[in-house]
């Protein structure tokens, strides 16, 4: 019998979430990052001082396009990235 090989690919690698421009409002930006990201008011600000930023990291497609959904709304440019 022949061995058979199998090669495994899987769907989409690690997908982040990437903020670009906390827009002209840039407090409602950080509160978005505080409640999504789990980070603290001070680090999601600072965190959004340093852009492009990773917001999230290694999540599911929906997570994240719920996460720039709700980055848009707030004015600010955020865009999933795999």
């Amino acid at each position: 019998m022949a061995d058979e090989y199998f090669l495994l690919v899987c769907d989409q690698g690690p997908i982040s979430v990437v903020l670009t421009d906390p827009g002209p409002r840039p407090i409602e930006a950080v509160k978005v990052v505080h409640r999504r990201a789990g980070l603290s008011l001070w680090h999601s600000k600072s965190l959004i001082g340093r852009l492009p930023a990773t917001i999230l990291e290694d999540v599911t497609q929906e997570v994240a396009e719920a996460t720039v959904r709700e980055l848009l709304e707030a004015g600010a440019h955020a865009e999933v990235r795999a």
